[in-house]
């Protein structure tokens, strides 16, 4: 923080910001790349003066380890802070449908920066509380199909999450195909939460005459197939589309070297490397500086870090234009922000009355993992 900064913040009350993640979950790196992409903003946003006047910015954290019971009971705690802004959420769209209640209850300002389920915003609230700078699934499911066709893999089988993310992609996925030639939706088949093997699912489809996979999964269930397929004889390894999720934990680590003998692609929002250098420095030069992020490459789970960064700086010009912390104030604010010349990208306006979905169709992207484990685009 620069000094004159630093002087004006003494004694003056915080502005609390809360994060609701799956922090402590085995292998996740989603919880701590969105906490790290909201604090290189504050940082950035401190020493720039704070808010409303030269109030610090803070960050305040809760762990639900996936559990919604746990995300329920950290919404009731975290509404009755003082100051308290907005929570941020974390990777599992699941825990955030089961919050949705809490919230509208309690009126509590909640910033998406990664979960895509439709129903996250798509929730009946009047007003709505909720808003997302990420992926929706209505978007990512006919991407991934447009991108089969684009391969030439005419007939697709789903391989889903039994979740209420995995229904909302095959609602997206059947919305889509629908009155369509093409592709051909060959089956669906779904497995379970830590599931410990999925290849007799990825065969029946296979035999149904996939051609490509589309795959709603996480780090680990995803992990898991990747080392069965690259058990299988090249011929049998049919290529897999997937949904972001692999994105948010060790998956590189857990596949291991099965990982480079399988075609797998991911779909993104928003890749580093496709970032201007000049745009993506000054946050590079905040992140190495706190958290030893020097390069894009050093970005893990880049769309919770990106995504997260520009919500919170969204964020506090909307409670600039509020000029209060209070939460409705805000709220309508964050209908009016803009324009907003963002990392992500830029914005006209990244919300509006009606449309609390900051990204829309042209924003999507196809990743791989290099050698090194790196996810870059695929042109």
């Amino acid at each position: 923080m620069a000094p004159a900064a630093a002087a004006d913040q003494e004694g003056r009350e915080p502005v609390v910001l809360a994060l609701d993640g799956e922090f402590g979950l085995t292998n996740s790196t989603s919880a701590e790349a969105i906490e790290r992409g909201i604090l290189t903003a504050i940082d950035d946003i401190n020493r720039q003066g704070g808010v409303l006047g030269g109030r610090p910015l803070t960050l305040i954290t809760r762990e639900h380890r996936s559990i919604s019971a746990r995300g329920i009971k950290n919404i009731r705690e975290l509404a009755t802070i003082p100051d308290l802004v907005a929570v941020f959420g974390g990777r599992f769209s699941p825990v955030v449908i089961e919050e949705l209640p809490v919230l509208a209850q309690t009126r509590t300002l909640f910033l998406a920066p990664w979960s895509s389920a439709d129903a996250i915003i798509d929730n009946g609230m009047e007003p709505n509380y909720i808003f997302r700078l990420s992926l929706r699934d209505s978007l990512a499911m006919p991407f991934l199909l447009s991108r089969a066709a684009d391969r030439g893999l005419a007939r697709v089988g789903l391989l889903l999450t039994n979740t209420a993310w995995g229904r909302s992609n095959l609602e997206a996925a059947n919305r889509h195909l629908a009155g369509r030639k093409g592709p051909e939706l060959v089956g669906t088949a779904w497995y379970n939460w830590r599931d410990r093997s999925l290849i007799d699912k990825y065969k029946a489809l296979a035999d149904d005459g996939a051609q490509a996979i589309l795959l709603v999964a996480n780090d680990d269930e995803a992990a898991v197939l990747v080392r069965e397929v690259a058990a299988l004889p090249p011929a049998q390894r049919l290529p897999i589309l997937s949904h972001w999720g692999v994105t948010g934990g060790d998956f590189v680590g857990q596949a291991g070297p099965a990982l480079r003998q399988v075609d797998f692609s991911v779909i993104q929002t928003v890749n580093p490397f496709r970032i201007p250098p000049e745009r993506l420095a000054p946050l590079l030069e905040t992140a190495g500086r706190l958290f030893g992020i020097r390069r894009p490459e050093d970005i893990v789970s880049p769309v919770g870090f990106l995504h997260a960064y520009d919500l919170t700086r969204i964020l506090a010009l909307a409670i600039e234009r509020a000029g209060t912390t209070d939460r409705a104030a805000v709220r309508d604010a964050l209908e009016q922000v803009g324009p907003y010349r963002g990392v992500t990208r830029d914005f006209d306006r990244p919300f509006a009355p009606g449309r609390h979905e900051a990204l829309g169709p042209d924003d999507l992207l196809m990743a791989r993992f290099n050698a090194d484990g790196v996810l870059v685009p695929v042109d």
